[in-house]
């Protein structure tokens, strides 16, 4: 969460109290909760089908600082789902076409775009940057890497990730030391990628505006401090049944980045191979 001293002595001018009227009469956020969200600094990595419907919402929640991580250009196959860009915006890349939407939803918003791709070598850097990271990436290795990297750096990491008609949603910031797990605590060690991906088994264009509605809501919170964290918890969407289920989660011992002997303690230390490029 954003730092108290960047946001206690801030008012909200008379644009900002209509603009954000329905959150100031929550009193889980009001004012001083609508001053966080204003001050705070989240990066979005994948400025696809997650990223689409997660940065259209915190734009228009008022954070005020959206990072966006994204080397890919918008192309026709993906204005199924990636909601944020229009068919005009085909050949355009993604972190551009992004900025521009959300100059139009909300110019209390700064976009800081960074047209990479989230690597051993760049993870660090953008992560340290930011208060949160969520992930809206479509591959296990920048999963595990930006695992690593915010724990590393003491960030709080919200992730989905979506498939077919499946989604499933969790925080991540075993950095606190409260018993909650990080994401290599649930899943274990770093898989190979599957060889098949959304671009071969498909996904429901929609899920990707549920699951990223979802994971906006979770970031709100984080920044704010309101609500049951989706730290030590992991939801679980089924949409073909619509059933969601949400499964407890605890931190492993042995996990070789916050168990009690680490072997990793830097990301020098772990081998991420090279998942595609594509967000969700």
């Amino acid at each position: 969460m954003p730092d108290d001293a960047r946001w206690s002595e801030r008012e909200l001018t008379d644009a900002q109290v209509d603009r954000y009227a329905r959150h100031l009469v929550l009193p889980e956020i009001g004012e001083a909760g609508q001053a966080r969200l204003l001050d705070a600094r989240v990066l979005v990595v994948g400025a696809g089908g997650l990223g689409s419907p997660l940065l259209q919402y915190l734009a228009a929640a008022g954070v005020g600082t959206l990072g966006i991580v994204d080397d890919d250009t918008v192309d026709l196959s993906n204005l199924q789902r990636q909601v944020l860009h229009a068919t005009s915006d085909v050949g355009r890349p993604k972190v551009e076409s992004a900025a521009a939407r959300i100059a139009g939803i909300n110019p209390d918003v700064r976009v800081e775009p960074h047209r990479t791709r989230v690597t051993a070598a760049t993870a660090a850097r953008l992560v340290e940057r930011y208060d949160i990271v969520a992930d809206g990436s479509d591959n296990f290795a920048t999963r595990y890497l930006l695992n690593d990297a915010c724990y590393l750096a003491r960030k709080t990491l919200v992730s989905a990730a979506i498939m077919r008609f499946d989604g499933q949603l969790s925080t991540f910031r075993a950095h606190r030391r409260d018993g909650t797990p990080c994401y290599r605590c649930v899943f274990g060690p770093q898989p190979p990628d599957p060889k098949q991906s959304c671009a071969d088994v498909g996904v429901l264009g929609a899920l990707a505006g549920t699951l990223g509605a979802l994971q906006a809501t979770e970031v709100v919170k984080e920044i704010v401090g309101f609500g049951e964290s989706m730290a030590g918890r992991l939801l679980l969407y089924d949409a073909l049944s619509v059933t969601v289920r949400t499964v407890r989660t605890k931190a492993d011992p042995a996990c070789a980045l916050c168990g009690s002997q680490p072997s990793i303690r830097s990301l020098a230390d772990a081998d991420y191979g090279a998942g595609p490029a594509c967000a969700a």
